[in-house]
């Protein structure tokens, strides 16, 4: 039986990734709608490649560009935040939700309440809303399968597992593009060096956060919302091969391991194909060519994030949405090139302690307009830290 998807994010890697596997097995799929951002040329061709119904670019000025691309096709094209969100209401059998950042919390929320099956590689939906969505979730009677490869490694380590028998989960982490520089270098990393995954092939905002760990930082909280493990149950650990992508241990001792190639079309394959498994294009691993497989502990002088993820983990409530807006507005400014590389940490933190202090941060999340309203004042505050930041620096 054929079965209807949608992509959020279908430009970028996942999504690239996603409609890949779809492309090698088209027969069983009827695109609904793909979205994207600023590759206006990149979204047209795959709308028109797999016939989608509706091809939504996020920003408004390219609308004209990609009406024009896909003209005569009969597909329709829109763009805007609400755009997103109707393409969102297209009913699909299964939707990836693969937007960067914040902005993919609106649309995946209003995806479950359809009953769907939400693909889900945008953490910060589980971060900043995690008990909204899992309670949406519930409620419509959908289903949200784990796209990161953590994530997606501890889901299928626990099938046919109690919960209760878990006594940890240990999420990998490959240390990223500055994992071998001395910490003293770390201030003058650069743009460049930040932006070199020595093992993922990832967007750029992604490879960066890899770099300084905010992205495992992000995966920590999202491990605690997901699978409603306590916070003390949650580790990390450095592995450079990035092949173990996460273990689960159980009071019995035992510590039961997911290996793959690091190719993302491994968690993407498990969630579009769940819960059968089908044959993928990727590497297998020859354990004999790779000989030895490394861990450490990870450094909190070197990658502070992963100090300010238990904390707001500790607070709860709003503390996620928080930290998830300053780390995105600290990246930005890292990008610009306004800030140094060891100065995003120390900006999140200024910006949790300043919003702790203006509001109460650990109380229930009661509504996703809270939720975006506490994103958007917690963007104007990092934004501020960010000019302190710049007046010191200068």
């Amino acid at each position: 039986m054929t079965r209807t998807v949608s992509i959020f994010g279908a430009t970028g890697s996942i999504g690239q990734n996603t409609l890949d596997l779809i492309r090698r097995d088209r027969g069983a799929y009827r695109v609904v709608a793909l979205t994207g951002g600023r590759n206006v040329a990149q979204l047209a061709r795959d709308a028109r490649e797999f016939n989608a119904e509706i091809a939504v670019t996020a920003h408004e000025d390219g609308l004209s560009a990609l009406r024009d691309a896909l003209s005569g096709t009969g597909i329709a094209a829109a763009a805007g935040a609400g755009a997103l969100l109707e393409a969102a209401d297209r009913p699909a059998d299964w939707i990836m939700s693969a937007i960067v950042g914040a902005a993919g919390l609106a649309p995946g929320f209003r995806a479950l309440h359809h009953g769907t099956t939400l693909a889900l590689a945008n953490k910060e939906s589980l971060v900043t809303a995690g008990p909204l969505l899992m309670a949406k979730a519930k409620e419509q009677g959908a289903r949200i399968l784990p796209v990161d490869s953590e994530h997606s490694a501890v889901f299928q380590a626990l099938v046919g597992e109690d919960m209760a028998a878990v006594e940890r989960i240990i999420i990998t982490a490959s240390g990223g593009a500055l994992r071998d520089w001395p910490l003293e270098r770390l201030r003058y990393a650069t743009l460049q060096d930040a932006s070199a995954h020595p093992n993922w092939e990832m967007g750029q905002r992604i490879t960066i956060d890899s770099a300084s760990m905010f992205n495992k930082a992000l995966e920590l909280i999202e491990t605690h919302e997901y699978f409603g493990v306590v916070p003390e149950k949650i580790d990390t650990v450095i592995h450079p091969q990035s092949i173990i992508h996460a273990l689960v241990g159980f009071h019995d001792g035992a510590l039961m391991a997911h290996l793959g190639a690091p190719d993302m079309r491994h968690a993407i394959g498990y969630a579009l194909h769940w819960p059968d498994r089908a044959a993928l294009p990727v590497d297998r691993i020859d354990l004999a060519r790779i000989a030895t497989l490394d861990f450490q502990a990870p450094d909190t002088a070197r990658f502070p994030a992963l100090r300010l993820a238990r904390e707001v983990m500790a607070a709860g409530g709003h503390a996620g949405a928080v930290f998830n807006a300053a780390k995105e507005v600290a990246l930005d400014h890292f990008i610009a090139g306004s800030i140094g590389f060891m100065d995003m940490a120390p900006l999140v933190e200024a910006t949790l302690d300043v919003m702790s202090r203006e509001f109460r941060l650990e109380g229930a999340i009661e509504t996703l307009d809270t939720v975006l309203q506490t994103d958007h004042l917690a963007r104007i505050r990092a934004a501020e830290q960010a000019s302190q930041l710049q007046e010191k620096r200068a």
